[in-house]
């Protein structure tokens, strides 16, 4: 009977921690890319040095990282309102814990098909464009820089953006999921000397965005429509459309093609750097 009892409270509180953990991650997941994942980090320090000042007996800055913790959650309820707000609405509306009705791999195939149907367009007319992809890490502050859109990633709209003489035509569009996050966005240019000379702002800056971010860009030249896929701080150059898509793929992580048979489609034309 006794065991019974143990193994009932094991599971119980299994479930409790899985649940505990699962909110976390969920909440976690919201708040990635934003300004709050800084904050996020800003108090794990506050909590290690406050555990550090306990153990060490530092009277003082015990006390003061107590005050810290004490009066920054009325901080960050003031300052985080918007976040906050749009977290409730999403809870109110099942949003934060309710599965897509379209699976990850569709939603990312179509963000790409619209992607590549956008660049073919432009190549053929020069138009020149740059569309930074976030990844893993959170881009947002480089978004804040240009004028927010928030709209789901459509061919028409990714064109609109950088059709000549419309006043969102010049800088970086950001991408995010299946959403335009920003357009007109400023991104750190590239001080390597490994750039081809004949290469202008736009490559520059796709390679620096690579130097300080896991992102993936892609570039349309306005003087020749060459096609470059960029990452990791490496430029790959006059991808053809079929390479692009395999590039996109492969970096995007769109199961379904074998890793080699993607690599062998543009890994052959696409120049590093020059």
């Amino acid at each position: 009977m006794l065991d019974g009892e143990l193994l009932l409270r094991i599971f119980w509180m299994s479930v409790d921690i899985i649940l505990v953990w699962y909110v976390l991650y969920k909440l976690i997941m919201l708040i990635r890319g934003t300004k709050a994942i800084q904050l996020l980090k800003g108090i794990v320090v506050i909590v290690v040095v406050r555990m550090t000042s306990v153990f060490l007996n530092l009277q003082t800055l015990k006390w003061l990282t107590d005050q810290v913790l004490l009066w920054g959650f009325l901080a960050i309820i003031i300052l985080f309102q918007p976040e906050l707000r749009r977290a409730l609405e999403q809870l109110g509306r099942g949003n934060i814990f309710a599965r897509s009705s379209r699976s990850e791999e569709e939603k990312l195939a179509e963000t790409i098909d619209a992607i590549i149907e956008s660049v073919n367009y432009m190549a053929k007319r020069r138009i020149g464009a740059i569309i930074t992809i976030e990844r893993e890490t959170g881009i947002g502050e480089y978004a804040e820089t240009g004028i927010p859109i928030g709209g789901k990633l459509t061919h028409q709209l990714l064109t609109n953006i950088f059709t000549p003489n419309t006043p969102l035509h010049d800088g970086a569009v950001i991408v995010s999921g299946e959403n335009i996050v920003a357009a007109a966005c400023y991104l750190p240019l590239s001080e390597s000397p490994l750039i081809s000379k004949d290469l202008g702002t736009r490559h520059r800056a796709a390679v620096g965005i690579s130097e300080v971010t896991d992102a993936l860009t892609i570039t349309v030249s306005e003087e020749t429509g060459d096609v470059s896929g960029t990452k990791n701080g490496e430029l790959h150059r006059d991808l053809s459309e079929e390479e692009l898509r395999a590039y996109l793929e492969e970096n995007l992580s769109v199961p379904g093609r074998n890793s080699n048979d993607k690599k062998k489609a543009w890994s052959w034309r696409g120049r590093k750097h020059g």
